[in-house]
């Protein structure tokens, strides 16, 4: 807490920055026992990001000199502070704005969760979704958003850069919303199950895709790529491009296996479709195939894992876990904390990796 923080600061803009920032959002009105928003900062970011609870940090800040506040000060303080750390974020993830690689930027969409404290949220499983893009080649997440459990999963929930390529699994398989992202400028690449969406072909009638992949697997054929068709709620079907990939052997059979155990779980009867579906790797692209080769469409997809190092690196490096307490109005604060502190942290990546990147071997 004593090294570099002038450093932090100044990535952050500024002491004059951070003070106008904080006036605007009313986390800092006037000096008190508290004599800038660079203090403030400091105060509020040793209680998120340390081990110390309330007391135990009001006790390192008047040891270190930093300010002589109670425990209550610091929470009320804390409580005030949501709007301003959302700001910060934005702040530093538009300083990092990625610029497209070879002409297009690469950005992974996935989100992950933190739980809510206390025995009612506990009970109705509540928790803290933060919705996610991570771009490449930059390995820097580009946008975050925080909501509560009932706020899902969409693939037009964050805005568009135009001329991206945004890469999602198989929960944003969404036609309406995947025909929004392409509207906008966006190519999508999406993993795709057999039973995701209702197919067609190209006179508008249902297309069996188990079947498909039967037969080009009766054909000796490990790869298809054709043009397929989604149906819609609004609008005309969209026009896209099937690409599946038949998996190695050890793979097909640990799918299988999955398949299996969760039908168990569930207590229904598994499929033929599904086992046989089981065996296919099956993504969705609007890439064209004169710019984008089957191989070129695979080889993207493989960079999607990319975010979940970001992920891990946000929980363990940074120690992202569910907020304490129950009041949204000092745990919304509490997580804001540590995504502005992934975003300080990731220009660092580059020193301390020692691996090749995915991204730039493909």
């Amino acid at each position: 807490m004593n090294e570099d923080w002038t450093n932090v600061v100044v990535r952050l803009g500024g002491a004059e920055t951070l003070d106008v920032t904080a006036r605007e959002t009313k986390a800092f009105v006037r000096p008190r026992e508290i004599r800038n928003a660079v203090d403030l900062l400091r105060l509020i970011l040793a209680y998120c990001l340390g081990e110390r609870g309330l007391r135990s940090t009001t006790a390192w800040a008047t040891s270190v000199g930093l300010v002589d506040i109670s425990n209550v000060a610091l929470l009320y303080r804390l409580r005030q502070c949501g709007d301003w750390f959302a700001m910060l974020v934005g702040q530093a993830l538009a300083g990092a704005a990625p610029k497209a690689s070879r002409g297009r930027l690469i950005r992974i969409i996935d989100a992950t969760t933190v739980p809510k404290k206390g025995p009612a949220a506990r009970k109705s499983n509540e928790l803290w979704r933060i919705h996610s893009a991570f771009d490449l080649p930059q390995e820097r997440f580009g946008h975050f958003e925080l909501t509560d459990q009932q706020a899902g999963e969409t693939l037009d929930r964050i805005p568009v850069v135009k001329g991206e390529i945004r890469l999602g699994d198989r929960a944003h398989l969404q036609p309406d919303r995947m025909a929004n992202v392409i509207e906008a400028g966006a190519d999508v690449v999406i993993r795709a199950g057999w039973k995701s969406a209702c197919w067609l072909d190209a006179k508008g009638h249902p297309l069996d895709l188990v079947a498909e992949l039967r037969k080009a697997a009766a054909r000796g054929r490990g790869l298809i790529d054709r043009p397929i068709w989604i149906k819609r709620k609004h609008g005309a079907p969209l026009a896209l491009r099937l690409v599946t990939v038949k998996k190695p052997a050890q793979a097909a059979a640990e799918a299988r296996r999955k398949a299996r155990r969760g039908a168990q779980r569930g207590g229904h009867q598994l499929s033929k479709q599904t086992l046989d579906a089981a065996d296919w790797v099956i993504l969705i692209t609007s890439l064209k195939p004169k710019d984008f080769a089957t191989a070129d469409v695979l080889a993207l997809y493989r960079l999607r894992w990319r975010i979940e190092l970001g992920f891990k690196r946000l929980k363990s490096l940074i120690g992202l876990k569910g907020p304490p307490g129950t009041d949204e109005r000092s745990a919304r604060p509490h997580v804001l904390a540590h995504l502005l502190t992934i975003l300080l942290l990731e220009p660092l990546v580059d020193e301390l990796e020692v691996s090749p990147r995915l991204a730039e071997a493909a």
